[in-house]
């Protein structure tokens, strides 16, 4: 199952994640994003729908990409935002990310396509082929990854750990093996994953079989 940037609905267990690869897929296209995942507001207020449903109604030349995302909708929410999902205005796509398939009501399961993602699929559309390592790999990896946070870098770094020792294209000594225990440290105090992502790529690779 390949992401789009088509209206649809996601039901993901890594909402930031969902948005980072969305944002990744990026081209043209102008985004919207109407996000309640803060502790301290997550719940997605009937004013957020009144609120994309006037982004929907704006004018643009190129296509507009609404995201909602929230960890649910409420049935209310969802009714008001029904009618605009149902006859989207031109070039406007709209996509819903939450946790749950079961929140979400059938009207909206009949008009938009509901794809359900698992950690795996996530992990798998991050696209780095470690056994492959190459320079301009590690550029274009580390770019997609610019707002990564360091919950999601830690799960980053741990899959690459994984398929570096099963791979069989990396000289793992013990000092190499210290690479992966180093960047979950300096993750944990405060050290921006994107740096820490490149350093250990940068590393990694200086350790590939010739």
């Amino acid at each position: 199952m390949t992401m789009t940037l088509n209206s649809q609905v996601l039901i993901s267990s890594d909402i930031e994640g969902t948005l980072e690869i969305l944002r990744s897929l990026r081209t043209h296209e102008r985004f919207v994003e109407i996000v309640k995942l803060d502790p301290k507001d997550d719940t997605f207020k009937v004013e957020d729908a009144k609120l994309a449903i006037e982004k929907a109604y704006m004018a643009s030349e190129e296509t507009t990409v609404i995201i909602l995302a929230a960890k649910s909708f409420s049935p209310i929410v969802q009714n008001k935002l029904l009618k605009v999902i149902e006859e989207p205005p031109p070039k406007k796509e709209f996509i819903l990310i939450t946790l749950g398939k079961a929140s979400i009501l059938p009207t909206i399961r009949s008009r938009l396509p509901v794809k359900v993602l698992s950690e795996e699929r996530l992990e798998e559309e991050l696209g780095l082929d470690v056994a492959q390592l190459t320079l301009a790999g590690v550029y274009t990896f580390v770019q997609e990854h610019k707002r990564t946070d360091a919950k999601r870098m830690k799960r980053i770094v741990e899959r690459i750990a994984k398929e570096a020792m099963m791979s069989g294209k990396y000289n793992l000594d013990e000092k190499t093996l210290e690479l992966f225990k180093n960047a979950f440290v300096a993750l944990d105090v405060g050290s921006p994953p994107q740096f820490v992502l490149i350093a250990l790529l940068l590393k990694l690779l200086a350790k590939k079989k010739r």
